[in-house]
C-alpha cells in the first residue's frame, strides 16, 4: 500500500499490560456517507438488548484496571467501549455520526472492545501509543468551542508528530483526526486485553473490513496484529 501508515506501541505499554493486543486496519479509497443501510442495521442491533459477549464485564474491568495503573479514574473517564455501552443503556441507541463512525461504534458495543477510527490524512507522521512526556498538546472542544489541553505526564496517549490524538488510551479522540464524510483514508485500531479471546478480536476486525468492502467495493485494506512479541500482517 502506498504511503504506509503503521502505528507503534512503546515498551512501557507492554510493561503496563503485557496482555495488550491490537489490530490495526488501514482503509484506502473509502466512499463514506452520512448514513448507510448497512451501518444503520448495525447501529440498530447495538441497541436491541441482545446479550453481550460472555467476556464483557471481565474485559471492561481489565480496562478499568489498566486505567488505574497509569493514574486515571475509570469511573469518571471510562474506556471508549464502556462509555458507548453506557450511552446505549441510557438512551437506548447509539448516536449516528456518519457511516464509518457508526460502523466502528456499533462494533465496539457488539464486541465490548474499544475501537478508534482516524483520518489518516490528518496525521503528521505515524501514530504511537505511549506514556506522555507532559508537553503534548491535545485539541478538543469545551462547550462547543475549540480548545487546547496539555496532557499530564505519564498518561497513556496516542500521539503523532504534532501532538496527542487520543487521551487516556482510548477515552477521548482529538478533533483534528476525526473521520468525516469527506475522509477517504482511514485508520481503525481495535484494542483488547485479557480475557477477551484473540479469536473475537479477529472476528471484530474481519466484520469491520467486510462491511467497509460492502460500503466501498474499491476500498484497499491492510491489517496488522500488534502484540508484545510480534507485529505481523493479519490475514482475513
Amino acid at each position: 500500500m502506498p504511503n504506509a501508515f503503521m502505528p507503534t506501541v512503546g515498551a512501557e505499554i507492554f510493561a503496563l499490560r503485557p496482555d495488550y493486543a491490537a489490530l490495526s486496519v488501514v482503509a484506502e479509497g473509502v466512499a463514506n456517507a452520512v448514513r448507510h443501510v448497512l451501518t444503520d442495521a448495525l447501529v440498530d442491533a447495538a441497541g436491541d438488548g441482545r446479550s453481550p459477549p460472555p467476556w464483557t464485564e471481565a474485559h471492561l474491568e481489565a480496562w478499568r484496571a489498566a486505567y488505574r495503573a497509569f493514574g486515571a479514574k475509570p469511573q469518571r473517564t471510562p474506556c471508549s467501549a464502556e462509555a458507548l455501552m453506557k450511552r446505549v443503556a441510557s438512551d437506548g441507541r447509539l448516536p449516528t455520526i456518519n457511516a464509518a463512525v457508526d460502523l466502528y461504534n456499533a462494533l465496539s458495543v457488539r464486541f465490548a472492545i474499544p475501537i478508534g477510527g482516524e483520518n489518516v490524512a490528518a496525521y503528521v507522521g505515524n501514530p504511537r501509543l505511549g506514556r506522555a512526556a507532559g508537553d503534548e498538546a491535545f485539541d478538543t472542544l469545551k462547550d462547543g468551542v475549540p480548545a487546547i489541553e496539555t496532557v499530564a505526564a505519564g498518561e497513556v496517549i496516542w500521539v503523532d508528530d504534532r501532538g496527542a490524538t487520543c487521551r487516556r488510551w482510548n477515552w477521548r479522540q482529538g478533533v483534528r483526526t476525526r473521520i468525516d464524510v469527506a475522509t477517504t483514508r482511514m485508520w481503525f485500531i481495535l484494542e483488547r486485553l485479557d480475557p477477551m479471546p484473540m479469536s473475537a478480536l479477529a472476528e471484530a476486525a474481519d466484520l469491520l473490513a467486510g462491511t467497509l468492502q460492502q460500503l466501498s467495493p474499491e476500498v484497499r485494506l491492510s491489517s496488522t496484529l500488534i502484540t508484545h512479541s510480534s507485529v505481523v500482517p493479519h490475514r482475513r
